[in-house]
């Protein structure tokens, strides 16, 4: 805000012109939502720190084999639909899960998939992800969801509540839906977003700092000078393409910066002091992502050990025994899913380390060393 300041006067009465005063009112921040449509918009689509760890998470957990002694169950683990292999599957259910705190599977039955007769009496053709901002919950009396209802292209279908898997990450606040992952590093994710603009800004404008034209002139500036140095700094000195531009002032104009620099500001470190708050809140060492000032772990190895049994194991182990307690009632049979972590690379380290300690084990039998190795 600027104007000429005379106590107890109006500016038009004024005959010489007083000294030119500039203030400045930062204001309140501006935060932004957190539902899981903004938090999709500002984090996955417009924040690469959070669209890699979101990667990271649901790639990772998808890699996770889900085995079961059932035939029907594991058919559907391993091609959900026709054109969907599982771990492409389940790493969308994983993403949705993530950045809305919900995922939901409805359990289908399609008229054109071969071998249909045998199908429909396992009692499930084909699993299929739904869109979690799509969907909404249809309360009983007490609260409680005994319905879904879905939206599409025209009004809205209505599915069973056992027609659907609701996977949902815990909010103290609902009963029913849960609470997207980012939501309470919503305020880290706003400044490492106004940080980038902030940074492309400055650059746009030849890397300089705001400031202020101050007239030092006798009597006021001439209205029409007024506007025609607007129009010219709005032409000629503003954007990109006028980057570096000399600023040419006339005859009682003065430059001067208001603006603090980024090394006042500590830019660099805020940014990247937000990048380790979102890393953390989806549950990624800031190690893995090269997030520099984060000495946490001791190494990189032991850094991705904890993103694995800390992260990608209890999602992968809440995938499989919702859908054991899914599958159980269509497919007609006790279905135990499992996550078969002998084939996860990245826990080779431990089960040889287990191996070796049983191996040592000469008070034990081959048969208790084969159950505590998981082999049976």
């Amino acid at each position: 805000m600027v104007w000429n300041w005379i106590p107890g006067k109006n500016r038009h009465e004024s005959k010489s012109a007083p000294p030119l005063v500039a203030l400045t009112d930062p204001g309140g921040p501006n935060w932004g939502g957190r539902d899981g449509g903004a938090l999709t918009r500002d984090g996955y689509l417009r924040n690469a720190v959070a669209y890699r760890c979101v990667r990271m998470v649901a790639e990772a957990a998808a890699s996770v084999p889900l085995v079961t002694a059932h035939e029907a169950a594991a058919r559907l683990i391993r091609k959900p639909a026709p054109d969907v292999a599982g771990p492409a599957f389940l790493e969308g259910v994983y993403t949705q899960l993530q950045l809305h705190g919900n995922a939901f599977i409805e359990a289908v039955r399609l008229p054109d998939m071969p071998d249909m007769e045998r199908r429909e009496e396992e009692g499930v053709a084909a699993l299929y992800p739904l869109q979690p901002g799509r969907v909404r919950p249809i309360s009983d009396g007490r609260g409680w969801a005994e319905r879904w209802a879905v939206r599409e292209r025209k009004g809205e279908r209505i599915l069973p509540r056992e027609a659907v898997l609701h996977l949902k990450l815990f909010h103290p606040q609902d009963d029913i839906l849960g609470l997207p992952a980012l939501a309470p590093a919503r305020r880290a994710l706003d400044l490492h977003n106004a940080s980038a603009d902030w940074a492309k800004s400055l650059i746009d404008n030849s890397a300089k700092p705001s400031g202020a034209l101050i007239w030092s002139g006798h009597g006021r500036m001439p209205p029409e000078q007024f506007d025609r140095l607007k129009q010219d700094l709005d032409a000629l000195y503003s954007g990109a393409a006028n980057a570096g531009r000399p600023l040419l002032l006339e005859g009682g104009l003065d430059w001067r910066p208001m603006s603090l620099s980024p090394a006042d500001m500590d830019f660099l470190e805020a940014r990247n002091s937000a990048a380790r708050e979102i890393a953390l809140a989806l549950g990624v060492p800031p190690q893995l992502l090269g997030i520099p000032g984060d000495n946490t772990y001791a190494n990189y190895k032991e850094a991705n050990l904890a993103f694995w049994r800390m992260t990608v194991l209890p999602l992968a182990e809440k995938m499989a025994a919702s859908l054991s307690i899914w599958l159980d009632e269509p497919l007609g049979g006790d279905v135990e899913v499992r996550c078969d972590l002998d084939r996860v690379p990245a826990l080779s380290a431990e089960r040889e380390a287990l191996w070796a300690r049983l191996e040592a084990a000469s008070f034990m039998t081959p048969d208790e060393k084969r159950k505590l190795a998981g082999l049976g």
